[in-house]
């Protein structure tokens, strides 16, 4: 680990020089890409000479020790400094293991967040609407930007499908875990019985990826226009400003209605394309993995149960890591760092583990 450590310090060094030069300053993509790497770099960088000071500390204080003009005292101070930097090296050893954990590449992308009403009709679309509440309240304490790209509304202010961008540096490595099936266990607000109805809610959560991650042959696509439907008003059915985008050779369709440009539509519906066809191709790579070395956490099945929003307990259980925490109010106004965290340990443990029986 510390031979890796020792190589990474000197790349970092190489690169603060290559990234100051003019001439490779010249060339704006490449040094953009160069200080990328610089920036991801410098977290283990810090971190190792971190452990190469206590290292140090450690060293100075036992020369101090074996001195034979040092006093009682003073010896005393230098016992508790070798204590202190010994139990800082232990810390720091974990923080670099995970620091050197390889970096899902998606991590620092900004996502693009699907949700639908599942089991239980009204009640259903009207839950997929407080999830969406919930997100975007999260993504303002972040402040992070949040954009509708397509959205379908029912009478009674539910939604039945919404699909939303959130713009924010670590998007992706914060939601990832979001995806799969959230379940919900309250009266509604119609049953005039009290009865508890389970209903259920789809959240995918998709990585924003570039053209050149994703090329689409343009042959490939059938795009139709048609007119919005919205909640009326001067500007509802005078133009066909909504489109709809199927890829022939996977079947996939999306559609964007949200802008009243047409091209605004079709940018953001290419978007919403690259990612859904990013996501078959990234699902269909991890299929392929032995199913022992699959992560218990997971960056979501879409048809796995993952969450329970109990409303007469105030009590939201994460199934995949036992978490149960009972402030539920506080969850569904974005209060989800406790959860998000715990899942991010989760995994983090279970990647260390696995790289630990890879080396024995």
């Amino acid at each position: 680990m510390f031979e890796k450590l020792s190589f990474i310090e000197e790349q970092f060094e190489a690169l603060a020089q290559k990234i100051s030069d003019p001439e490779v300053m010249a060339d704006m993509d490449n040094w953009r890409k160069l200080c990328k790497e610089h920036s991801d770099m410098a977290p283990i960088v810090e971190k190792y000479r971190e452990y190469k000071k206590n290292q140090g500390d450690i060293e100075a204080a036992e020369l101090m020790m074996e001195d034979p003009e040092t006093d009682k005292e003073f010896k005393e101070m230098l016992v508790e400094e070798i204590k202190t930097a010994k139990e800082n090296i232990g810390r720091i050893e974990e923080e670099l293991k995970i620091l050197l954990l390889p970096k899902d590449p998606n991590d620092d992308k900004n996502v693009i967040v699907e949700i639908r009403g599942g089991a239980g009709g009204d009640e259903a679309a009207l839950f997929a609407g407080d999830l969406f509440r919930m997100y975007s309240m999260y993504a303002d304490s972040r402040r992070w930007k949040t954009e509708v790209l397509s959205l379908s509304e029912i009478g009674i202010g539910g939604i039945k499908e919404v699909t939303f961008m959130i713009e924010g540096e670590g998007a992706y490595s914060r939601l990832k875990f979001e995806s799969g099936v959230h379940r919900v266990q309250r009266v509604p607000e119609t049953e005039s019985s009290g009865r508890i109805h389970t209903s259920t809610v789809t959240v995918a959560v998709l990585p924003e990826v570039d053209e050149v991650e994703v090329e689409i042959n343009p042959d490939d696509l059938q795009i139709d226009t048609y007119r919005s439907s919205g909640a009326g008003g001067q500007h509802v059915n005078k133009t066909e400003s909504a489109i709809r985008i199927t890829h022939i050779p996977t079947g996939i369709v999306v559609a964007c209605q949200d802008e009243r440009s047409q091209h605004k539509n079709r940018e953001a519906a290419m978007k919403m394309l690259r990612s859904r066809l990013y996501d078959k191709m990234e699902k269909e790579r991890s299929e392929s993995i032995a199913a022992d070395r699959k992560s218990q956490v997971g960056t979501g099945d879409r048809s796995e149960r993952i969450r329970t929003y109990n409303f007469p307990q105030g009590r939201m259980t994460d199934h995949r890591i036992g978490l149960t925490l009972y402030k539920l109010e506080q969850i569904m106004n974005g209060d989800l760092d406790e959860i998000i965290d715990a899942l991010i340990t989760t995994d983090q443990s279970e990647k260390l583990k696995a790289q630990a029986e890879e080396l024995k």
